[in-house]
């Protein structure tokens, strides 16, 4: 049987090219089955004594966006020559997510940094990240490195391409975030998910707050230095007011210019806000796993806690903007070899062997 259409020739061609583009159009992605989206909600289980967890309302947590995210921080094909990873500046094993393994990390076509590779601990309390503060969020940050011509070195137009084309994540993607087409900021978001989830909080300090383990009389006189202050008829380390423990985190988040210099080759905050009155200034790392995580400083100038601890009991070198906390630059701490021993143990109990050995943050298989 024959039907007969009363449409002008043109508008039935028309009407036959709308039939055929939108058959395309529903057959474009026939694997992207938006009823695989039910993403599981996920709860941080934060240690005693820490506040709570600031999430980003459209970035919330989930089980499959934390799993996307494990899987994309050890994925090497977001480098242009699929040689590196978040992961091979950020060793967990040994290292406490940091690169112990040199001062400065080295990129896809050999060319070294100028700062030394950030640990990655508590990032989720966090708050303006790398050293000079130039990403305001974890996913901000989470963007930088892949185009970045001296880190990953690639378009993520391309590195977009090449996980578009693997087999698994289109459907972790959607499973994870609901979307059919991958793009960079999805990236950026389950890195963001998966760092939010690297929490460190049981050394043997967080043991010792919790009752359950005593610190030793070497350990617990370096921390009765690490929160007091120098005065004329009492010894103290000036530290806790930059890296208190208050909160768990022993980094106030804020930045300063802790006396490394009189004359700056690197601008540090400055470069990121533009501001004269930040120069030379930078974001007090955590102490957590610090026994691990060196060399130390932006520029890992120290290899070892013996020369940090020598650094601010000389008492730091003077400049325009150097922090009011230094109090002694020129006169210095005077803490005695011992003291600086004592020091040295207590910071030593924030290692957390747990955080460098958790199978939740080591590489997929």
């Amino acid at each position: 049987m024959l039907f007969r259409i009363n449409l002008p020739i043109t508008a039935f061609i028309s009407f036959l090219l709308f039939l055929i583009s939108s058959c395309k159009k529903d057959d474009s992605n026939p694997d992207c089955d938006l009823s695989l989206y039910n993403p599981t909600p996920y709860s941080i289980n934060r240690p005693q004594g820490f506040a709570e967890m600031i999430i980003p309302a459209d970035n919330p947590m989930t089980v499959e966006g934390i799993a996307l995210g494990r899987k994309l921080f050890y994925e090497k094909r977001l480098s242009g020559d699929n040689t590196i990873s978040c992961a091979s500046c950020h060793r967990q094993q040994v290292y406490s997510f940091a690169d112990s393994t040199t001062r400065f990390s080295t990129g896809i076509d050999g060319i070294q940094g100028v700062r030394n590779s950030m640990a990655i601990i508590n990032s989720g309390w966090g708050h303006a990240f790398f050293w000079d503060g130039r990403a305001a969020s974890l996913e901000a940050q989470a963007l930088g490195p892949v185009p970045n011509p001296i880190e990953m070195h690639q378009k993520w137009t391309d590195a977009v391409v090449k996980l578009e084309a693997d087999v698994n994540y289109p459907e972790l993607f959607l499973k994870a975030f609901g979307i059919c087409e991958i793009d960079s900021i999805h990236v950026a978001m389950a890195i963001a998910q998966f760092e939010r989830t690297m929490i460190s909080g049981n050394s043997k300090f967080d043991k010792f707050t919790r009752g359950e383990v005593a610190l030793t009389p070497s350990e617990q006189n370096g921390f009765s230095l690490f929160n007091r202050d120098k005065t004329d008829f009492l010894s103290g380390a000036d530290c806790f007011h930059c890296h208190g423990s208050q909160g768990g985190l022993f980094s106030d988040n804020a930045f300063h210019n802790n006396g490394l210099d009189s004359v700056f080759t690197d601008l540090g905050r400055e470069a990121a806000t533009g501001d004269i009155n930040d120069r030379g200034k930078f974001k007090a790392p955590t102490l957590r796993n610090i026994e691990l995580t060196g060399p130390y400083m932006h520029d890992g100038r120290f290899a070892t806690l013996e020369e940090v601890i020598e650094h601010y009991n000389m008492g730091g070198h003077p400049s325009a903007t150097l922090d009011p906390l230094m109090k002694n630059v020129g006169v210095g701490l005077e803490l005695t070899q011992s003291e600086k021993t004592d020091l040295i143990n207590f910071l030593k109990t924030l290692t957390d062997l747990d955080y460098l050995n958790n199978p939740d943050f080591s590489e997929p298989q």
